[in-house]
């Protein structure tokens, strides 16, 4: 069978030169909450390097939406800088994404300027933050900043934008009964727990059909715990988005703030993750993290094309287009999964190791995979600082980190990190 990757696909209206996109995994690159010149060299890099379409990451209705300080806010004063980056995207023959949704109770007061806001109050000892209930004059609201965010999506210059259903963020968090402990309309069946995602997404996919974006939803299959979603009810939840009329899933899995590495497999560098924090800020949690951190980030295993086998369930059941994300670090899993039936892949850590990883799945073999050896040092920085593969640090790394980035690339990954 001949390999999909480097054809065409289409993604409602908008066609991308080949079924490579480049996930939304968080930056952490943005000054103020807008654009920044590393941002636009990382993104700009990783069309060069042949991607069909990249996606700037985690993207904030508002500001009530905002985690990071290097997040990005969808607002008028940052519309002209995205257009000279999603200008320059395209001038390689690549086409553009963003990420947009709103992290609901794993924001912060310092950075989201007031308490934060959930679908349930209470307190999220994963932040931790104390939480308040949206109200549903609140709800109503966000339903509009959710369209203003993509109205300015297309004033960006943006082909497409991918709602963000998944991993514990603020629609996921409607949708899982972990978190949603609502007695109205917004919460007990799941076609409750959907109401909310429902406003939201009805309203969208009018705005993008009038204005001729491509509707993504990123949406879990399972949270990763007991207590939240599984799998049956995941997938009503992917059944009523088709219906809904979107026009690509990207099937995922996990919580952040209860289960983040079934997100992204492998261990959590706690060390790593440790080092980067503020110690002035966090010192308390620096020391939980000495203390009890294996116990509440506990590791799951990773193995390439590690959703593999629970997205061809979901294929299975549902037809419209499917981007499959997870592990899709080497040429042969990628075609595995476009051969089963998936219309595109989305891969992080591989071009954060390698901007250039596409044109060497183009010009390698069926024996070609990336360098990456899944230490996730790149991901117990980025919470702190810019997401970066440590074989691209320009300064020395401190000898406890490349001790803990050895023990896990032995643990997890090839033999040889390549630079």
């Amino acid at each position: 069978m001949s390999s999909k990757l480097f054809t065409p696909v289409k993604i409602g209206p908008v066609e991308i030169r080949n079924r490579t996109i480049r996930s939304a995994a968080f930056e952490n690159m943005c000054v103020a909450n807008g654009p920044s010149q590393k941002l636009f060299d990382y993104h700009t890099a990783v069309a060069r390097g042949g991607i069909g379409m990249t996606t700037i990451a985690y993207a904030s209705i508002n500001q009530s939406g905002l985690s990071f300080e290097g997040q990005l806010w969808m607002r008028e004063e940052v519309v002209d800088e995205l257009k000279k980056l999603t200008d320059a995207i395209h001038e390689t023959g690549a086409k553009a994404s963003i990420q947009v949704g709103h992290c609901g109770n794993m924001t912060h007061r310092r950075t989201c300027g007031q308490t934060p806001l959930g679908a349930s109050g209470g307190f999220n000892i994963y932040s931790p933050t104390f939480v308040r209930s949206m109200t549903v004059a609140q709800i109503d609201q966000f339903v509009e900043d959710f369209v203003k965010a993509v109205r300015l999506v297309k004033e960006s210059g943006f082909d497409c934008v991918e709602l963000h259903c998944g991993h514990g963020y603020l629609l996921s968090q409607f949708l899982s009964p972990y978190t949603n402990h609502r007695k109205d309309e917004y919460g007990g069946s799941l076609e409750n727990r959907m109401r909310f995602m429902n406003r939201v997404i009805t309203a969208v996919r009018e705005v993008c059909t009038e204005l001729g974006l491509g509707l993504i939803v990123k949406v879990n299959m399972n949270d990763g715990f007991k207590g939240g979603m599984q799998r049956q009810e995941c997938l009503e939840v992917c059944k009523q988005l088709e219906k809904l009329g979107v026009d690509a899933l990207v099937l995922t899995a996990g919580f952040v703030s209860r289960a983040p590495m079934e997100v992204m497999r492998g261990n959590m560098p706690l060390k790593t993750l440790a080092y980067y924090m503020d110690m002035k800020q966090f010192w308390w949690l620096k020391l939980g993290l000495k203390c009890v951190g294996g116990f509440m980030i506990p590791p799951v295993p990773y193995k390439d094309g590690y959703f593999l086998e629970e997205a061809k369930l979901f294929r299975k059941e549902l037809k419209l287009p499917l981007i499959y994300v997870g592990g899709c670090c080497s040429r042969k899993i990628i075609d595995e999964v476009l051969d089963a039936g998936f219309d595109a892949v989305q891969m992080a850590r591989a071009l954060v190791h390698d901007t250039d990883f596409v044109n060497k799945l183009r010009d390698g073999d069926e024996n070609t995979r990336s360098g990456c050896n899944h230490s996730n040092y790149c991901v117990g920085r980025m919470y702190s600082c810019d997401m970066k593969c440590h074989c691209k640090c320009d300064d020395e790394l401190p000898p406890k980190l490349k001790k803990e980035i050895a023990k896990l690339e032995a643990k997890w990954g090839n033999p040889q990190c390549q630079p």
